[in-house]
């Protein structure tokens, strides 16, 4: 009986023994799972992380095309200058472009005043620039088309100016060399500025097929205007201003009615 009491727990302790080499086993073949990756490869994080940046191809290489957007700006106000004053539309855009850097200058962000006009007998808004001399004083406008205005009448009521008017409005060359003899600008090259940036941006087009009023009757510098066609009191009064009623009195108008051709006194 002890025989087989002692055989019956070398065999529970046996089994015993197996079971937990059993478990062992198990334990020590189950590896805890691990995603390997690769270095050279992205997680779509990355990738987005990436693509946020913008590729070379994408990146901004400065900004282009002001001078185009200067020419779509203005062409038209150049061309009805060309039909009032007879100055080609081509002269007085390149003039534009080259005076103002494209309408970039400082002249032209805070005054509109795109050809550098200077005080002289001015009453209306100044700015204060260097040039010439420091701090000197340049006319201020309201809108960018009246310094184009003043430009036509700059070159249209000065005697200097008058051998301009006897060339072809669609000689170009001419109207540019003509402007450096008469003494506009001292920059020897300034011709050649003018007639180069005529032919790059192709200027010459907007001379074509402009009927030429030539309406304007020279006045007395500095302190008379001469109305030309589309003037109204209102009109003057705010370029130069001055109220409507003050033009009135200066000029002993009874009501607002004027004419194309008649010297108003501004000052």
């Amino acid at each position: 009986m002890k025989h087989w009491l002692t055989l019956f727990i070398f065999c529970i302790l046996l089994a015993s023994c197996g079971s937990s080499k059993k478990v062992a086993t198990k334990k020590s073949t189950h590896k805890p799972r691990v995603t390997k990756v690769d270095p050279k490869s992205k997680t779509p994080t990355d990738t987005q992380d990436t693509n946020s940046q913008p590729s070379e191809e994408t990146q901004p290489k400065g900004v282009t095309g002001t001078t185009e957007n200067y020419i779509a700006n203005f062409s038209a106000v150049a061309q009805e200058e060309m039909k009032l004053y007879g100055i080609p539309a081509s002269i007085t855009l390149a003039q534009g472009i080259l005076e103002s850097s494209s309408g970039n200058g400082r002249l032209a962000l805070e005054a509109n005043n795109h050809f550098g006009i200077k005080c002289h007998d001015w009453t209306g808004d100044k700015i204060y620039h260097d040039d010439d001399a420091k701090q000197e004083c340049f006319r201020k406008y309201k809108d960018a088309k009246y310094s184009y205005r003043d430009h036509s009448l700059f070159l249209k009521q000065r005697s200097r100016y008058s051998k301009l008017f006897t060339l072809k409005k669609n000689d170009y060359k001419s109207w540019a060399k003509e402007l450096k003899a008469a003494g506009y600008a001292t920059d020897r090259k300034y011709p050649d500025k003018l007639i180069s940036l005529i032919e790059r941006y192709e200027l010459y087009k907007y001379d074509d097929n402009i009927d030429v009023e030539e309406t304007f009757i020279p006045a007395v510098e500095g302190e008379t205007y001469t109305v030309v066609k589309g003037d109204t009191l209102y009109s003057i009064s705010r370029r130069y201003n001055l109220t409507v009623k003050e033009l009135q009195e200066l000029n002993s108008l009874s009501d607002t009615a004027i004419s194309i051709g008649q010297v108003l006194k501004i000052k």
